[in-house]
């Protein structure tokens, strides 16, 4: 051991591996010292690592990373420039300046390599302010997210306004991130809510922001998650998110939120379309729209039929059953009610530590949807892969190859690939 010492970690390592041990356990850390206080030659972060556990077996060494990141490792690559704009828009952000903030969601929902960068480095940031202020509100979360979807024509933006003016005044700050679902052709999106929710968007109070779905399933952008932690670091604490209403892919925004809100309209067929869309389990409570006038009677109808369909299903809490609500956003009719269900159903989710684990379990899908994400960017761009995939596209489409095939072989060639 004390000749391998003065040598750099490479020589060190390869030094192990010739040592007649059986087995040993040894932690570097990302300073001048391995282990506990013994010096060596040079940094172990000059391998790239910051906290890696090193265990030799018999049979060679085997690696268990543990990764520490400091948000100085973030920042270490930045300009003095780049440095000034995400310093300028986390003080801004935190200040809860409206123009900040949307420069900062702008700049997470770009898909350029750098300005991808930048923002990790601004969402550390806000993650590390955002985990401050709750551990000084005693460990509750901030904000209240609620996920609010519906098929088209339900009046979820109507909705929205009447709701939003509702609690601005009752002293909440507001968010709306209003999903619109982009053109399979042209790639582009109407983002219209935001004109339909004319008062509520000039309310100093209230913050609409519409963005593209790009594609991206489950009625939700690719990066909603991080529009929420921005809004919130903002100061915003009730927080709405307003799907497109796909479908089964909806499952995406229940990953995202502490409350799941299902808008129907009162004519829209009977109970079993909701189950069969499958939105129906996912759905903490159900408002049946435009219950005013001659859609009272068919809106009284509607919410009986769900009442039924509700006692069908699987119970997802131990505190919270479902309730089928009627409202309106015309005559008001229902809608402080339905603020009182909302406010009932987060007390009793924070009392009984059911929203905690959820929010737990929801930085975790977080955390895969990203990896999935980068790992499907990777492999396309692979330099073998991306030769294959005209060839083997043109295969396809002639049938000299199956699909399945013609994946097993991307996959090799990817695997085989020097990267």
């Amino acid at each position: 051991m004390p000749m391998l010492l003065p040598h750099p970690h490479q020589h060190f390592l390869k030094g192990l591996l010739r040592a007649p041990f059986r087995w040993y356990h040894f932690i570097f850390h990302s300073s001048t010292h391995l282990g506990s206080g013994i010096p060596c030659a040079q940094p172990f972060n000059s391998l790239g690592l910051h906290c890696t556990k090193w265990m030799l077996l018999s049979n060679g060494l085997k690696r268990k990373l543990c990764v520490q990141t400091t948000l100085k490792d973030h920042t270490e690559g930045l300009s003095d420039k780049e440095q000034r704009f995400v310093d300028k828009l986390y003080s801004g952000l935190i200040q809860g300046q409206r123009a900040c903030l949307a420069e900062a969601i702008t700049l997470v929902e770009s898909t350029h390599s750098r300005k991808k960068e930048l923002a990790q480095v601004l969402l550390q940031k806000v993650l590390l302010y955002h985990r401050e202020q709750e551990q000084s509100n005693r460990g509750k979360p901030l904000a209240f997210r609620v996920g609010l979807s519906g098929p088209p024509g339900a009046g979820k933006s109507t909705f929205i306004e009447y709701f939003g003016k509702m609690l601005t005044e009752r002293g909440h700050k507001l968010s709306v991130l209003a999903v619109d679902p982009s053109s399979c052709t042209s790639g582009g999106s109407l983002l219209g809510d935001k004109t339909r929710m004319t008062e509520l968007s000039r309310d100093m109070n209230a913050y609409i922001r519409p963005s593209p779905t790009r594609g991206t399933l489950g009625g939700v952008t690719r990066t909603t998650n991080e529009a929420i932690l921005l809004c919130e670091g903002a100061g915003y604490d009730i927080i709405l998110i307003e799907t497109v209403g796909v479908g089964q892919s909806e499952f995406a925004v229940a990953d995202m939120v502490d409350m799941f809100v299902l808008l129907l309209p009162p004519a829209g067929g009977d109970e079993l379309q909701g189950i069969k869309r499958g939105i129906i389990e996912m759905a903490d409570l159900v408002a049946v729209t435009k219950s005013d006038g001659d859609l009272i009677v068919p809106a009284r109808r509607i919410q009986a039929e769900y009442v039924s369909a509700l006692k069908l299903l699987r119970k997802r809490s131990q505190v919270w059953k479902p309730k089928v609500i009627r409202i309106s956003a015309r005559s008001g009719e229902g809608i402080s009610e339905m603020w009182d269900k909302m406010k009932d159903f987060q007390n009793l989710m924070l009392a009984s530590g059911e929203l905690t684990a959820k929010r737990r379990k929801q930085q975790k899908v977080w955390m895969w949807n990203l990896i999935q994400e980068s790992v499907l960017e990777h492999f396309r761009t692979h330099p073998t892969v991306r030769e294959q995939i005209p060839l083997l596209e043109q295969k396809v489409l002639t049938g000299a190859l199956s699909p399945g095939l013609a994946a097993d072989f991307l996959l090799k060639a990817f695997k085989s690939g020097d990267y």
